[in-house]
């Protein structure tokens, strides 16, 4: 015959110590330092989508060096008629915290690097993130997978 106790008697057979441990395990899951961000932004989708660069919302990108974030995906005009757009999700902990400095992507959280291809460049960025290609014609820049 198998002896069968309640939630309350079995949690008493816990302790404080057991009790303890086992409320720290359960509310543990909500707090965390690095929230995984991770998702491919196109979405069930396949990325694909054009920015006018006449338009004031993507006029940083008419300057070399600058950058947007857009549906977490970071572009930035390496050249006058270069463009580089990488995923904003950093591959070393799959933060939202990619953005372009000098001549390649940086996470901002860790410092992992990497370069206009998404090639990792420091033991941070080492798995590398995911390159987009763009197309520029005129004043219209096209981003896809």
């Amino acid at each position: 015959m198998k002896n069968k106790i309640s939630r309350n008697e079995f949690l008493k057979s816990l302790g404080f110590k057991g009790a303890s441990l086992l409320a720290i395990y359960c509310g543990a899951s909500t707090l965390t330092s690095c929230i995984n961000e991770a998702g491919d932004p196109s979405g069930p989708a396949a990325l694909d989508f054009t920015l006018d660069l006449t338009d004031s919302a993507n006029s940083a990108l008419n300057s070399i060096g600058n950058y947007l974030i857009i549906n977490k995906v970071v572009i930035a005009r390496i050249s006058a008629n270069e463009f580089a757009a990488v995923t904003q999700i950093c591959s070393h902990e799959n933060r939202s915290k990619v953005i372009y400095q000098g001549s390649g992507f940086y996470c901002t959280e860790h410092g992992a690097k990497y370069t206009t291809e998404g090639v990792g460049l420091n033991s941070e960025g080492k798995r590398g993130i995911k390159a987009y290609n763009t197309e520029f014609s005129g004043t219209t820049l096209r981003v896809f997978a």
